[in-house]
């Protein structure tokens, strides 16, 4: 299915065979839609027929969309790390040479910053 939005109660997700529209309510895939933007493609879990969940990969990449910027100096043996807000919305601990609309890696299980992509 693709997802198409969230309006704070519910995620919307249409069937992209049969162009229907299902709502999940989004406290069940609140975790999930951290990871997912607008118009991806997803799997959705079933429990007892009625959705449940959506499934995400282990590591997504995303865009940063908000970031201190890097300062000259900054490199990957550096150390040391700085809050980014991404694409999706969620914020995550990224070193200090990632800049706004740098694509990066990050690990769903643990919310935790990978690598560049």
């Amino acid at each position: 299915m693709q997802f198409l939005y969230a309006d704070g109660t519910y995620a919307h997700l249409m069937d992209l065979e049969s162009y229907e529209q299902i709502t999940v309510p989004e406290a069940s895939v609140g975790e999930s839609l951290r990871w997912i933007l607008p118009n991806e493609n997803v799997d959705v879990l079933y429990v007892d027929e009625e959705p449940a969940d959506l499934q995400v990969p282990s590591a997504v990449e995303l865009s940063v969309a908000e970031t201190d910027p890097g300062v000259r100096g900054d490199t990957a043996s550096g150390g040391g790390d700085k809050p980014a807000k991404l694409a999706s919305g969620v914020t995550v601990r990224v070193p200090l040479f990632v800049n706004v609309g740098d694509r990066v890696r990050v690990d769903t299980r643990s919310g935790e910053y990978v690598s560049r992509a």
